[in-house]
């Protein structure tokens, strides 16, 4: 498995959770998250899949819940 590199910024604090962005340096690509479950599951997914790159179409978020 490929290693990775990102840079996790916590922007707010709401219900009991975090929010913030989540950047991969190799791609320099960004992602909001919502809460900390979004967050994990966006390192794990792209982690399982081994490619540097976020994996949008994998991780469902819908408004309002964590999946």
């Amino acid at each position: 498995m490929e290693k990775q590199s990102f840079v996790v910024q916590i922007l707010n604090s709401q219900n009991a959770t975090w929010q913030g962005t989540i950047t991969w340096l190799d791609k320099n690509n960004t992602e909001h998250f919502r809460s900390l479950l979004e967050l994990i599951k966006l390192i794990d997914s792209t982690m399982a899949m081994g490619r540097s790159e976020t994996p949008e179409e994998s991780v469902p978020i819908s408004a309002g819940k964590a999946n």
